[in-house]
């Protein structure tokens, strides 16, 4: 059975360019020959008519004549030259007379007999060319000459000149051999010479073979060098290298994303186990009879209640971080920091009576401003904030901030960025302390020196329940670890150059060590374990905070609170209006 060809696209790209290359190179040498060919032979012909005319129109150029008369005989006639073929013929029946041939019989003579009995009759010497074969078919080119026409001696009859095809076939046979092999030459040297040149060409994707290959084999730091980026292969290896940058990518979020699931699971399964040990031997205790009296059975109840709440609480996270993790769009509005602060400070005061609470006014850093991103921004007040211990009342300070509200949201407080030079604050006079033995202080700021309202709003685009969520979070969180009594701050820092709004949460508790501060954001990571539980927490909400700032294009971070304690900062994206070209109101 007969091989087949392999398909055109089983072949190598290489192969193929070569293959097409020749191709279209042997097609256009075809073309050229042909077309050669169709012009040179018509230029032969017409060579070999223009010489039997000029011989037709003088005889004795090739017949030649006596040096008396000036005229030719027969004689003459039968010793012209060959490759000519020279004849008389009789003028009534076309019988041969005389012609060059007669003498050598081994050549072949054309066949003109028929020749005089052609109505030929010549005006002004317009001589027709006429083709004739001999006996063995090869083709003649043959001119008639009538009597009146040439000059002779004693010869009467029709001259007939021929010449044989011959010579243009033998020159068109010559020209085809040496055309063909010279086109059989250039394709082989073209055929060389394209393989050679598509390899060097193709050089580069062998190496982008190569390092597919070793990328597909787990070496993942593998990397295409820079080319000419307007090449075809350079446009190619710089869209590998974003791929294989992007795949390498993915893998690494795949291998942190199944370490954190593996984590993720094993700290769940270990907390959700510790509740369920405890229902069960609570269980156990009451089926075995150990729980004897109704005063023991109670606080069996209490202890199954405790930790089916803790579980509750615990699933309760673990959703709400997966909802977070899924990155689902949550309705966004513009809201104003400010009352939210407020608000967290009047829940904070309803859990903790035994603590002191202080709102500070907002600071505003503008162009000009010293401002240190590694300290708070209320570090002066928080110093001494622990010195002061003023008595606490919740109904007097409700009712202060609810009849403040309303006048400070009324207020336009667009400002032009740029325009302000320094603006200072005196925390420790403007600090808002609720109790109910001080009146809130609203919040302003020292008037610039520009035109227009000096205070700047606190706006975000935010989820208000999620920011409210972030702060009680990290409340909660300073409750939960520090001493009891010890107070707490709270305050917004507006930096206008970076477009940031910051909300500082201060305790003076113990801190937290430098060496722990980027972990206590994971999720499940405890600093005392047995303590964590004791108080009831699961070790997910400082994640919950830094999940929801993600959500919201912040981050979050803690640093030490001056005199002792940790402040955390929550950082947002401040919404700033647009400059104005001149002081209209914007009412």
């Amino acid at each position: 059975m007969a091989k087949r060809l392999p398909r055109w696209d089983h072949i190598s790209m290489r192969n193929q360019l070569t293959l097409v290359n020749v191709a279209l190179l042997m097609l256009s040498l075809v073309v050229a020959g042909i077309g050669t060919t169709l012009l040179l032979r018509p230029t032969l012909v017409n060579q070999v008519d223009t010489s039997l005319l000029a011989i037709a129109a003088d005889p004795s150029l090739i017949v030649g004549t006596d040096l008396t008369t000036g005229r030719f005989g027969y004689d003459d006639i039968q010793t012209a030259p060959q490759p000519y073929y020279v004849a008389l013929l009789d003028s009534d029946t076309g019988r041969l007379l005389v012609d060059n041939r007669s003498s050598n019989r081994g050549e072949a003579a054309p066949d003109v007999s028929g020749l005089v009995t052609l109505d030929h009759q010549p005006d002004g010497r317009n001589y027709t060319i006429i083709d004739v074969r001999d006996s063995l078919g090869s083709a003649w080119r043959a001119v008639t000459v009538f009597q009146p026409e040439y000059a002779a001696d004693e010869v009467q009859g029709v001259l007939v000149v021929a010449t044989p095809m011959s010579t243009v076939n033998a020159t068109m046979a010559s020209f085809l051999a040496i055309f063909s092999g010279f086109g059989l030459s250039v394709l082989i040297f073209a055929a060389a010479l394209t393989r050679l040149l598509v390899s060097i060409t193709l050089q580069p994707l062998r190496q982008v073979e190569t390092t597919a290959m070793a990328f597909a084999a787990g070496d993942y730091e593998q990397r295409l060098p820079e080319l000419t980026p307007n090449t075809e292969v350079g446009r190619l290896s710089r869209s590998l290298n974003t791929m294989l940058g992007r795949i390498d990518s993915a893998f690494d979020e795949r291998d942190r994303t199944i370490l954190q699931m593996r984590r993720f699971v094993g700290d769940a399964s270990h907390e959700l186990r510790t509740p369920l040990v405890t229902v069960r031997g609570y269980a156990e205790l009451y089926r075995m009879g150990a729980l004897s009296d109704d005063q023991k059975v109670g606080q069996a109840m209490d202890r199954i209640e405790g930790e089916a709440k803790r579980m509750a609480g615990l699933v309760e996270d673990l959703l709400q971080l997966a909802r977070l993790d899924e990155h689902r769009e949550m309705p966004k509005d513009v809201i104003d920091l400010e009352p939210i602060v407020d608000d967290a400070a009047l829940d904070t005061n309803a859990q903790a009576p035994d603590r002191r609470v202080r709102v500070h006014p907002i600071r505003v850093f503008v162009e000009g401003d010293e401002f240190d991103p590694q300290q708070s921004a209320f570090g002066e007040s928080s110093a001494d904030s622990a010195q002061h211990d003023e008595p606490a009342s919740r109904s007097a300070t409700v009712s202060s901030r609810a009849a403040e509200r309303p006048q400070r949201r009324g207020t336009n407080r667009i400002r032009i960025p740029g325009l302000g030079r320094k603006r200072r604050t005196q925390p420790d006079e403007a600090a808002r302390n609720l109790t109910a033995s001080d009146q809130p202080v609203k919040a302003t700021v020292e008037q610039a020196d520009y035109p227009g309202e000096s205070d700047v709003p606190a706006m975000i685009y935010a989820n208000s329940d999620k920011v409210r969520q972030a702060v009680q979070n990290i409340i909660g969180n300073a409750l939960r670890y520090t001493p009891a009594g010890s107070p707490l701050e709270l305050g917004i820092v507006l930096n206008v150059p970076r477009k940031r709004a910051t909300v500082e949460i201060i305790d003076h508790g113990s801190g937290i060590p430098a060496e722990t501060r980027s972990q206590i954001f994971q999720r499940f990571w405890r600093a005392d374990t047995s303590r964590d539980r004791q108080t009831g927490g699961t070790g997910l909400g400082l994640a919950i905070v830094s999940a929801i700032m993600q959500a919201h294009d912040g981050t979050v971070d803690v640093i030490e609170t001056p005199g002792g304690g940790a402040t955390f900062r929550l950082h947002f994206p401040l919404l700033t209006a647009p400059p104005v070209e001149s002081d209209v109101s914007t009412e």
